[in-house]
């Protein structure tokens, strides 16, 4: 099967045994040198990889896809680039559910994937600023492939290899990962922002379904999700009373 075709994202591809973190990689990178856009950083073992808010990441040496891609996404304004979160969360969605047709694949808020309602991927967007506008990005991404256990730590995790019982290969899904990447990149920097708002609701996860939330404080609470603000914040309905949260500030209790 021959990959499909992409304009820029993934045409150049810098491959590692082992890193501490792509992220912290590209992110040296660019402190040094300007690479063309959509350069992409992978590593076969990844031993020091963050989630959000400095979460750690397993993976399974050789067995995961665990990138970063570089962007300049400089026709967003600061106050958009959650715009840009939608875009490669969509993408990555996208791309599973190429692969599971026969499950639901949701972005679950802000930036991990699951299928039904186990986690098989996270996302880690570092962006640089310049007065308004986003200057560049490093876009880390971690999807669990061909992984077949998970220590006690994940009790929710999954892979695709555990959805669908097939071996991968990973370098062939790379490339498809990055077709399906760009063309949600792409439509957002058409300013396709319409389309990339009502998909990023259609595939979020427990959206508009009742839910028991925790907050920070510990104090439990039902609502709905009902939408996303403008700079990224988690809109929940607690029976006509609409609240804004932003990440670490509230956590699902019903995750089944």
């Amino acid at each position: 099967m021959q990959n499909r075709n992409t304009l820029f994202l993934g045409k150049v591809l810098l491959q590692f045994s082992d890193l501490p973190s792509t992220n912290e990689y590209a992110t040296e990178l660019l402190a040094k040198s300007k690479p063309i856009e959509g350069t992409v950083i992978s590593a076969y073992y990844q031993f020091a990889g963050r989630g959000q808010i400095g979460s750690s990441w397993e993976s399974t040496p050789g067995e995961n896809l665990t990138i970063s891609i570089l962007l300049y996404p400089v026709f967003l304004e600061a106050t958009r680039q959650f715009q840009l979160n939608k875009a490669i969360a969509l993408g990555v969605r996208d791309f599973l559910a190429s692969y599971i047709p026969q499950a639901p694949v949701y972005v679950k808020w802000p930036n991990d994937l699951y299928i039904n309602s186990k986690k098989v991927g996270g996302i880690l967007i570092q962006n640089a600023l310049q007065k308004n506008t986003l200057q560049s990005s490093v876009v880390g991404i971690g999807l669990n492939i061909n992984q077949a256990t998970f220590s006690d730590a994940a009790p929710h995790a999954t892979s695709l290899f555990l959805e669908t019982g097939n071996v991968f290969d990973l370098s062939f899904l790379l490339h498809e990962l990055c077709y399906f990447l760009e063309v949600r990149y792409l439509a957002l920097k058409q300013g396709l922002d319409e389309g990339l708002d009502q998909d990023y609701l259609r595939y979020l996860y427990r959206f508009g379904q009742p839910s028991i939330f925790k907050r920070a404080s510990g104090e439990l609470f039902q609502g709905k999700i009902c939408g996303i603000s403008d700079i990224g914040r988690l809109l929940i309905d607690q029976e006509g009373f609409i609240e804004e949260f932003d990440l670490k500030e509230i956590s699902f209790m019903n995750i089944r």
